[in-house]
Parts: C-alpha cells; structure tokens; sequence
C-alpha cells in the first residue's frame, strides 16, 4: 500500500529535474550574486525605484536590470551550487518541494534543497542572516524533525522508487550555534548533520582542490562511521606486530577504500578530530597521478591507514600461522562503513585513482593499524616524513618544482621557479646543457649553487609568506601579475634565456676560461659568483634606467656586456700570484669571496659601478680601518670597567662583592673555566673573578644602580651617577633609561668584530667605525 497518494508523488517528480542542461543553466543563474531579468525600457525607473539597477547594453525596446539576492537566497542558491559541484545532477529547481512525511494533506514540508544520486539523498534545510549573530531557539523544530524522518524516508522510498541512504542536513551562514548548544543535541539525536559556516569554506576547499573526486571525502564527513550497506567487505590479509601495535597487510580496489576512507585535514570542519595532520591535495599533482595511473603506471608502496571503529569494528579470522614467523595469515572482514579508514599517508596515490579508468581493475597494497588515537596518527604521520632516509639536498631542490608550482604561498612558488630555471638551464640546448646535477644525475655542477646564487642575484623577488621584500625594481618576475602561472612561465623563459646568453658569450669569447672545469666559471664557487654578478649588474643597469621589466633577454646581455668583457680580460690575463690566493680560496664563504672579487675587477674598470654591498665589503677588508675600531673598542670597554667598578666599591664600600654577588658568581665561573682550560694545555695562567666581566655585566651594573648615589654627604660631592656616565644620545630616542643606554647592546653586537684580531669573517664597515667612535669621543673629552 502506498505511503502516500501517487498523484503527489507525480507533483513532486516535476519539481525535480535530471535534464543537463537545464540544470547548467539553473548552475549558472544560481551562481550569479544577482537575480536578473530583461524588462520593457519603459518599466526601467519603476524597477529602479524597487531597488533594481540596469547593467549590461541596453537595446531600443528592451533593457537588462539586476537586484542583488537577499542573505536568505544567495545562501540557498550557494549550496545548491556546491551540492551541483559535488556531482549531483538529480535535484530540485525552485522552492516550491514540499515532502510529505504523513498522509494528510498538511503533513508535509517545504525542501530548501533536495540532491539526489545513485545512493544517497540529502534534504537541505537552510537558515541565514545577513550579519553573524547567536541562533535563535530551534527546540520546536528540531523535536519536529525526529518525528518526520520516518516518514521523509518512506516518501522519498516511494518517490524514488529504490532504497537510498536519506540524510537531513541543517544548513546555517552567519548562525553562532555552540557545540555543546541543547539544540545541537536535539538535532544530532535524529542522525541528521549540522552543516554550518566552516563546513560550507571546508566543501569549497575540496571541490577546489579535488575537483570531481570531493564527494568521497564529503560523504565520509557526512555518514561518518554509517554503514554503506550491511555486506561485509572480506580481504586475505596477514596480521603482524610492531611498535606493541597490531597492523594488517592486505590489498584491495581503490574505489572500495575511497568509498571507507577519510583524511583528517588540518580544518575547523574537523575540530572534533583534532589534532588533525593532513594537507589539502596539490589539483595539478593529482591530475598528474591519474594521468600517470591511466597511462599504466603505479605505486607499489603501501597506503598506511587507520582503522576506526568507534561503532563498526573490523574482525580478523587467521587460519594458519607460520612456525618461522609470529606473523599469521587470514580473512580481514572489513564493515563497509562511511569514513572507517583514516588515511595516514597516500592520499595522493588514492585519490589519484579516483578518476581513473582502474579504480576498479587495480588493487593497491595496504599497511592498517587499528583503532589508534589521532594523536598515535600524528606520530606515525611525523615520523613518515622525518625519519625516512634523508633526501640529498640537490635532489630535495630538484623536487621543489613539483611539490610548490602551484603553492597558494608566493615564497614556495619561487622556490619551485628556482628549481624549474635550473631543471631548464641543465635540459635547454645552451652552454649549460647536461653541465649541472639535476635529481639523481651527477655532473661537474650541482644544483645548489645555482639556487644560492638565483636567491642572491635579484634576478627573482625574495618573499616571506605572500608578502614579497625588499627591492623588487629589477626582477625580471612582475609581482603585480596575479595570474601566477602565466608569469612564472614568463620569468623562467626570460631568465635562462639572459643566463645563457651571459655564458654563450664566454664560451664564444674565452673559450679558455669556459672549458677549464673548476675555474672561475665552470666551478661551484664560478656559478653563484658569475650569475650573482650577472644579477647585481642587472640591478645596477635597472637603476640607470637603461632597462625595465618589459625589456628582453637580449637588450638585458647587451647592456652589460662590456663590463663582463672587463671581467673576462682580468681572468684571461690574471697573474699566477692572483690566480693560486684566488682558487686557494676553500670552504664557507669562498663563493662570496669570488662574487666581490669578481664585483671588485668591474668596479675598478667601470667605477659607475659601485654597489653598496660592494663598497660594505670593501671597508671590512681595510686594516688600517679595522684597527681604528679596535682602538675605540678597546678603550671603551676598559673605560667602563674602571668606572663600573669605581662607582660600584665607592657605593657599597666592603660589600660591594655581596651587591653584585649574582654577577661575580657568573664571572666566577667564567674563570674557573679559563683556569681548567690553561692548566690542561700546561700554561700556568691563572685569572681572577675580576676580570671575566663582559658588556652585559656592566650594563645590568647601571641598569641597577641608574641614579644611585652615596650615603655620605661628602662623598655626593662631585660624584656622577650611573646615568650621568653613561647617557649616550645615538639618534634613537633620549627620553627613557632604555634609550639613553641603548648604544651598549650596540656596542656588544660590534665586540666579535674588532676583539678578535686574526678573524676575517666579522669585520667593521665606516658607519660602524663612526659608532664607536663617537662613543669613545664621549668618554675621552
């Protein structure tokens, strides 16, 4: 017997609709934040006056107006969108699907949205308000629904005419509904899902990223730990231990494991799994392994997940066991569930069978665990991707092209356009082909040196996040163009188009040079040091005006030509004297050597040729500049000590040690480490607590003591304070304590720099020779 009359299940079938391209058609009107219509042009102003607008070509008679959707209707029409995007092409086309669920006439209900597939059905319901505000009471409606499900079902069994899974959702936008709200607990006691604002974000993540494979991981969120259908699945599998932990070994079809599977994305719409580990899939990776897949390639490295079952519990029968192994073989009876296999690792291997022709044909090799918590998930996820075999950093920055092309962070895109430049100069028919290591290829260059130096040179931006530093004036990659792709593309062709050119000419011109392997060009330390030198002259015509973004590759060599010609002739000419300190040159640093070496031969032909990081370095490797500093250095710190430790006694006579204890009890230390280390190299030296003082004792000596003066009303007499001392104005500020002795901690970042005679590394440049004088000054009037 009918549940309900068939004349209503007639009524109901016309407001569905299964036609493609009426449902295209009602996509895109959906789609549109506007409801549009084309009106007689002389029924335009009482529109307008309706809140209408016109918009578009307006034609003699006719004109096309628009109105903005109202919250309540762009909320609808936005997930009616999504549920077409998911891949449902069964569903209602206005507002007017009332579902019986008694056999009364006035039992029934109105359908925001009904989606309909081969196997499920969703009924929509959907609140919004145009500004976020709390939810109002639900009580009444939600203990109404309870009692309607049954019937809905049985409606939708007659409608239909087969059996499919029926799921309520309550749909929210801009609705606060707390998680522990007596509402929610209403709702979730009839089985049915509260979607709110961050599942809706969570769905159009995955339709972005996984395109027609998102409603795998959408049903697995929505029938979370449901049965699909009551038939066990059953797989051979061996059972073993590791770690105290139970796993399984089996293989079984794709499309079964995609149907069980679920990720945990690091999402709001899976709080309640938390922690949560997983990326969103990379499109252009996964299409890639489903092309990859189809062409009759794959993976034999196993899936790694985890089973839950929190309601539906995986059964192991063995049937025999080894007696060399503790391992066994059996039947794994798997309930085919909903979101029962929390994939740890492979989601791109399983998903990319997802549009495949083998979904079905292949089986995939499988390692489970059961029943872990997410935190033991997260562990196994870390430690996958931490503590496998370490990568080689030249392959690691070969891969970079393929892990960050399509990042939605700016400094990974440039990282993976580094790598695509470098893959390009090594592959492309110029002077560099097949010279440069590319993966597991080895050659006489390696790619890291021309990362370095693609980093160094300007030739890209540099950026932190999305947000691009520093000059970007000369960068042959437009920042300003947000089709990302179309201007990587651009950049990569335009940068090794210019680096080829720059080599071509030495291996035309100074062939002598090109084909001698570890010399000034052909050499790791010759790579970062000549395309750095490209890049900073590049920088150096840019700034002339002499080029710009839009000039081309060859404009760019011709505007620099002359001083590589200089370079050229040095080396082609250079002593044997130059030649042996230069490729003497070893170990870290040797590269920035070359490069202001190499920056040093131009300047001296060209002196418009003057980069500021050239002339920095310069003032670093002057003498007679470093000792100037070494003087003022000194002699300030010898200056504090004795006025430190003047003021100090003079304040606290005898106690003085006991006032500064926690200081001498650290500089005590400092020399019962020098004496151990002086008597075990046989020197007999001993030093005293006294003079193991460094800058940040005297500073917290005067942070401590900033106007204290004596007790002794003669001895105040003439006597300067801490703050009269050592108030030093350097430009930053002269109001507060932490400003007028803001020169100290200056002052000790510059100490390594001049303390140390024999070091090259950590030098003084003029401006910080100026610091130290003027401090010096200040205290030798």
């Amino acid at each position: 017997m009918s549940f309900i009359d068939p004349t209503e299940i007639q009524k109901l079938n016309h407001k569905l609709t299964t036609d493609l391209s009426y449902l295209g058609k009602l996509y895109k009107s959906k789609k549109n934040k506007y409801h549009t219509k084309t009106v007689d042009i002389s029924l335009v102003d009482s529109f307008i006056k309706e809140g209408w607008e016109e918009y578009g070509k307006s034609l003699k008679s006719k004109a096309q107006i628009r109105k903005p959707k109202n919250h309540s209707k762009q909320f609808e029409d936005d997930v009616w969108c999504q549920f077409y995007e998911l891949g449902y092409r069964h569903m209602n086309f206005d507002e007017t699907f009332y579902l019986p669920f008694g056999k009364s006439f006035e039992e029934k209900k109105q359908i925001d949205i009904i989606a309909i597939d081969n196997e499920t059905v969703f009924l929509i319901e959907c609140k919004s308000s145009d500004k976020i505000k709390k939810a109002p009471s639900y009580k009444d409606e939600f203990e109404l629904l309870g009692m309607r499900l049954d019937g809905f079902r049985k409606s939708i069994e007659q409608l239909l005419g087969k059996t499919l899974k029926v799921k309520y959702i309550f749909a929210t936008r801009n609705l606060r509904i707390n998680d522990d709200d007596v509402d929610l607990l209403r709702l979730e006691k009839t089985n049915s899902f509260y979607y709110n604002d961050n599942t809706y974000d969570y769905i159009n993540n995955l339709i972005k990223n996984y395109k027609n494979a998102a409603n795998y991981q959408f049903l697995g969120l929505v029938f979370k730990n449901q049965l699909i259908n009551s038939t066990k699945i059953e797989v051979p599998a061996v059972e073993g231990e590791m770690g105290g932990r139970k796993y399984y070994m089996f293989s079984i079809e794709p499309e079964l494991l995609l149907k069980m599977g679920f990720i945990l994305h690091r999402t709001k719409a899976n709080e309640s799994e938390m922690p949560t580990y997983q990326r969103l899939l990379v499109p252009s990776r996964l299409k890639g392994i489903t092309k990859f897949i189809n062409d009759g390639g794959y993976f034999p490295n196993s899936i790694i997940l985890n089973f839950s079952q929190k309601k539906n519990k995986i059964i192991f029968e063995p049937s025999s066991r080894s007696g060399d192994s503790s391992s066994r073989f059996g039947m794994l009876k798997i309930p085919n569930s909903y979101a029962i296999a929390y994939i740890i690792d492979g989601q791109h291997r399983l998903y990319g069978y997802a549009n495949s022709d083998y979904k079905n044909k292949n089986t995939i090799p499988v390692v489970a665990f059961n029943d872990l918590e997410p935190i033991e998930q997260l562990e196994i996820f870390m430690d996958i991707n931490q503590n496998q075999k370490a990568v080689s950093p030249s392959l690691r920055l070969t891969l970079e092209e393929d892990l960050f092309w399509d990042s939605d962070r700016a400094d990974s895109r440039l990282k993976a356009l580094r790598s695509s430049i470098i893959k390009g100069l090594s592959t492309s028919f110029g002077p560099l082909y097949n010279k440069i290591s590319v993966g597991e290829d080895s050659s006489v260059l390696t790619f890291t040196p021309f990362a370095s130096a693609l980093l160094n040179s300007g030739l890209l931006p540099i950026a932190k996040g999305n947000k691009f530093i520093g000059n970007t004036s000369a960068c042959l990659y437009n920042i300003n163009n947000h089709n990302y792709n179309e201007e990587m593309q651009k950049a990569k062709k335009d940068i090794i188009q210019f680096i080829n050119l720059c080599y071509e000419f030495v291996e035309d011109k100074y062939n002598e040079i090109f084909e001698r392997d570890k010399y000034f060009i052909i050499s790791n330390r010759g790579t970062f040091a000549y395309i750095s030198l490209i890049g900073s002259l590049n920088s150096f015509i840019t700034e002339k005006g002499l080029v710009n973004i839009n000039s081309k590759p060859k404009e760019r060599f011709n505007e620099i030509e002359k001083y590589l010609i200089s370079l050229l002739e040095y080396l082609k000419n250079i002593t044997k004297e130059e030649e042996e300190k230069q490729l003497s040159l070893l170990g870290a640093g040797a590269d920035i050597k070359w490069f202001r070496f190499f920056q040093t031969i131009v300047n001296q032909n060209h002196n418009e040729y003057e980069p500021t990081e050239l002339i920095d370095w310069q003032e670093r490797q002057n003498e007679e500049l470093q000792e100037e500093g070494r003087k003022y250095g000194v002699y300030i710190e010898k200056h504090m000590k004795k006025v430190v430790l003047e003021k100090i006694k003079l304040l606290y006579k005898e106690n003085w040690e006991l006032e500064i204890n926690a200081i001498k009890t650290s500089c005590q230390a400092r020399a019962n480490d020098e004496n151990e280390k002086n008597y075990k190299e046989g020197l007999d030296k001993r030093v005293d607590w006294t003079e193991m003082f460094n800058i940040n004792d005297y500073k917290k000596i005067i942070e401590n003591y900033w106007t204290k003066t004596p007790e002794i009303e003669s001895e105040k007499i003439n006597f300067k304070t801490f703050q009269d001392e050592f108030s030093i104005d350097i430009g930053e500020g002269f109001n507060s304590k932490t400003e007028r002795i803001k020169w100290i901690s200056r002052f000790n970042s510059y100490r390594n720099m001049w303390a140390h005679e024999g070091t090259k590394e950590k030098r003084l440049n003029k401006e910080e020779v100026g610091f130290l004088h003027k401090i010096y000054q200040n205290f030798n009037k």
